[in-house]
């Protein structure tokens, strides 16, 4: 396990991020009163400020677009994730999408760490499968050109 002091800013972003999305996913609170609450909280100032905002904001105004992404690759309906599953397949896929500076299999373990610190048993597992499926059809090239993909 990682101690808190040696998270990067953008892991601590995406923790954040989180939070908000389950906020909102949960709650349906507005993303610019989860932005106030989250910016408030204990240890944010150590996160990336300029990714949170992209995740949270992001993720919100797309969630659409996302779930239309990620539901043909789920084993139950959307509706049936757990909030904390939804928000990290949102993250996925968005960083998939708009974080080209960000490795697929980095996007990829991020979201497995998320799931692991904040959702059930398996989550992690189930959010593993769906990412993998979600990679080439995003980053198709940057899939194809990693040499562990290759049999």
């Amino acid at each position: 396990m990682t101690k808190a002091s040696e998270k990067s800013a953008r892991t601590r972003a995406r923790e954040f991020a989180l939070q908000g999305l389950y906020q909102h996913l949960v709650g349906r609170n507005d993303a610019q009163d989860i932005d106030l609450f989250t910016r408030d909280l204990s240890g944010f100032h150590k996160a990336d400020s300029a990714h949170y905002d992209a995740l949270l904001h992001g993720c919100i105004a797309q969630g659409a677009e996302l779930d239309a992404r990620l539901a043909p690759l789920l084993d139950r309906p959307l509706a049936e994730l757990s909030p904390i599953e939804h928000a990290v397949l949102w993250i996925g896929a968005y960083e998939f999408l708009h974080c080209v500076d960000v490795p697929w299999r980095v996007v990829i373990n991020e979201c497995i760490e998320l799931a692991k610190s904040f959702g059930g048993t398996d989550g992690h597992k189930f959010v593993n499968g769906v990412l993998n499926r979600l990679a080439p059809q995003i980053r198709g090239d940057e899939v194809a050109r990693d040499p562990a993909r290759r049999g």
